[in-house]
């Protein structure tokens, strides 16, 4: 199926994809991902491996899109996690009195 990537064309079969990350560690995933097999890999590196490009040459969104119609499954990013200077932060800035009720 021809798909493009970062203005490229490219012919690609699931099969060959699947091919192309055997012996592929999965990197720790922080944005998007697709379950190729039986591992969940970042578009990211999924994308960097079959068109042999540079990350930076193409968005996540191109490689999911891609990918899915090629039959492969892809999850949106999860919310990343909060850090404790951003729920302190929040504390800080939240409403005077605990839900709103001046009785409490």
């Amino acid at each position: 199926m021809r798909v493009v990537i970062a203005r490229f064309p490219f012919d690609l079969i699931k099969t060959e994809v699947q091919d192309a990350m055997k012996g592929i560690k999965p990197e720790p995933i922080t944005g998007e991902s697709v379950l190729i097999g039986s591992r969940h890999y970042p578009v990211k590196q999924v994308g960097e491996v079959i068109t042999r490009q540079d990350r930076r040459d193409f968005t996540a969104g191109e490689v999911s899109r891609a990918l899915t119609r090629l039959g492969f499954t892809c999850r949106a990013a999860t919310p990343a996690a909060r850090t404790p200077l951003e729920e302190a932060s929040d504390l800080l800035h939240g409403p005077a009195i605990p839900d709103g009720n001046p009785e409490v």
